[in-house]
């Protein structure tokens, strides 16, 4: 990788008797979101204080943004969200953007605007004077992300971050993710929910008890390579589609293991019934048979 912003080279760590980390080498190149995979105690966490320097290898090395681990000039261009984060709640989110702000050096009015921006962009502009006390997990978890991009870092480290999240800030999370990336940032993301990592990472690194396990391009690992999908539109599946898909697949040396409609996803079923609900105010829901309801079970004929 011609740019690498992370790279570590045989790194171990050791808490007396127990190895978190053995044997860990990877890269992660400017630019990408990664995705950093892993039971817990898969070691995810023991890696990422390594990478910040709160606690040294046993062994092994590695650098970031072009330094040796724990370099404090490297650490500022740096932005981290962790998973279990705790702010003063007696302040508000404009306080606790000045307060990070200042510890990063940044002062009078491009501190103000960076500010603005940042409580604009997690779209906390109109809670951003309550004390954080009265704010919802997912209230926090966006002052938390704004927090992490105040210094404007080239890397940003994301320890779960939909935690607390519905589907909506959950899909608006990984858009902003996604323009992160396009801005030239790296990401390296940890999260339990796969389904969000599939979406927005690039690369993917699997742990399990500390040692890596796989290393590769999302769109690779997911490739089924023994097996064939295709897509049609225009027509149904009847039994004289399905003998003449078999008899072209048998020629082929192949077999017809299913042959079914698509189907889409919870997220985009979720978002679409809440968008169109919001675009159609008062439609609701009727059971099949009921009058005015047309079509089979949960399709949109049937929220009138």
């Amino acid at each position: 990788m011609n740019d690498p912003i992370i790279e570590t080279r045989h790194l171990k760590r050791q808490f007396g008797d127990t190895l978190a980390v053995a044997d860990l080498s990877l890269t992660v190149g400017r630019g990408e979101i990664f995705g950093f995979l892993g039971p817990n105690g898969a070691g995810k966490s023991t890696t990422i204080k390594m990478l910040l320097g709160l606690i040294a290898p046993s062994s092994g090395s590695g650098t970031m943004l072009g330094a040796p681990l724990g370099d404090r000039a490297a650490r500022r261009r740096v932005g981290f969200l962790p998973e279990h984060f705790r702010f003063h709640d007696v302040l508000t989110a404009r306080e606790l953007l000045r307060f990070h702000g200042r510890l990063h050096g940044i002062r009078g009015l491009h501190l103000d605007v960076r500010i603005d921006d940042l409580l604009a962009r997690v779209d906390l502009l109109d809670a951003a004077d309550r004390p954080l006390r009265g704010y919802s997990k997912g209230m926090m978890q966006r002052a938390g992300l704004a927090q992490a991009l105040i210094n404007d870092p080239e890397l940003i480290i994301l320890d779960e971050p939909t935690s607390g999240l519905d589907p909506i800030g959950t899909k608006w999370m990984k858009n902003l993710i996604l323009e992160l990336r396009d801005q030239g940032k790296t990401i390296l993301m940890c999260s339990h929910r796969l389904e969000d990592v599939q979406d927005v990472c690039d690369r993917i690194a699997i742990l399990f008890d500390g040692e890596l396990q796989e290393l590769g391009s999302v769109e690779k690992l997911l490739e089924v390579e023994e097996m064939v999908q295709l897509t049609a539109r225009g027509l149904k599946i009847s039994d004289g589609l399905k003998q003449d898909l078999a008899a072209v697949i048998a020629r082929h040396g192949g077999s017809v293991d299913n042959l079914d409609h698509p189907t889409t996803t919870l997220e985009d079923l979720f978002l679409r019934i809440v968008e169109e609900s919001k675009a159609r105010p008062g439609r609701r829901y009727q059971p099949p048979g009921s009058p005015g309801a047309t079509g089979t079970a949960g399709t949109p004929a049937q929220r009138t």
